[in-house]
């Protein structure tokens, strides 16, 4: 007599179809990647390794110079820093309008980061409450994301810290108390 633990377990229970399993696993990873940002047809986001067997120079998975680094970063973001400090010299004028770059000067851009100087302080104050804008003309001229940040510096003016007219003290600061 057969009892019901010598016939096949496919017998005694209802199985899923091979294929609907397999279609099921792969919409659930397809769904996955999703949430994830990735897209079908999209490229590898990750450079393959370089083949490092018979080379006796650096290779892929060798410590990189800081400065390739950021200039690959860069050259991903839509060009070098030089560059962009390039045409923001240049066009300085065009960029912030005429009025404006009577007033204040370029210093520097490094990394995202726009440095300029104002002629007197209270254009410095006004320079600070028009950034917000001047971010949204440079996203608009230059490209989003170029110019992450504006810093306002105050007019450079001569200090007596050192020479001849130098007293021991506070100095300058003793009367703007």
């Amino acid at each position: 007599m057969s009892s019901e633990w010598d016939r096949p377990l496919r017998d005694l229970v209802e199985l899923t179809p091979a294929r609907q399993v397999a279609a099921g696993a792969l919409a659930r990873a397809k769904k996955a990647a999703a949430q994830r940002g990735y897209r079908p047809g999209d490229p590898a986001r990750r450079r393959p390794l370089a083949d490092t067997t018979g080379s006796a120079g650096p290779g892929a998975r060798d410590p990189q110079l800081i400065g390739s680094t950021v200039g690959g970063l860069l050259d991903q973001l839509g060009g070098t820093s030089d560059q962009v400090a390039g045409v923001l010299k240049h066009s300085w004028a065009d960029l912030v309008g005429p009025e404006v770059a009577e007033h204040c000067e370029y210093v520097s851009f490094s990394g995202g980061a726009l440095t300029m100087r104002a002629s007197s302080t209270s254009w410095a104050t006004q320079l600070r409450f028009l950034a917000p804008s001047m971010l949204g003309r440079f996203a608009a001229d230059l490209g989003d994301g170029v110019v992450v940040e504006i810093t306002v510096l105050n007019p450079g003016g001569p200090r007596f810290r050192t020479g001849p007219k130098r007293v021991p003290g506070r100095g300058e600061r003793d009367t703007f108390r």
